[in-house]
């Protein structure tokens, strides 16, 4: 099972969509955060250490992510999606975006 996490600013719409859309799949466990401090979920060292893929949402998510966690992040696969903020949790748009982008990295199958 690979574990992977999705990261954008708040965790409120575009991680917490990716991560309902993409948790119930056996070969995946599947987890979000973000990255500024008023987050639904603050990410943590804990979770990059605890995933084997991190989706991010932009790339000042990647950039956070690496001026934060350089040292953890050296092992990881970090990908950014470039999925723009102007998305609500479960938009139609949104969930398709997810969908198209991850299914380069993972298979969804």
């Amino acid at each position: 099972m690979q574990n992977i996490l999705f990261v954008c600013s708040r965790n409120k719409w575009r991680s917490l969509t990716a991560e309902k859309i993409f948790s119930g799949r056996s070969a995946y466990s599947v987890r979000s955060a973000g990255t500024e401090e008023q987050a639904r979920v603050k990410v943590t060292a804990g979770h990059i250490g605890w995933a084997d893929i991190i989706f991010a949402m932009e790339k000042k998510h990647v950039r956070r992510l690496k001026e934060k966690f350089a040292d953890a992040l050296r092992e990881k696969k970090l990908i950014c999606l470039q999925i723009p903020d102007e998305y609500r949790f479960m938009d139609e748009q949104l969930v398709e975006l997810l969908q198209e982008q991850v299914a380069l990295y993972i298979d969804l199958k």
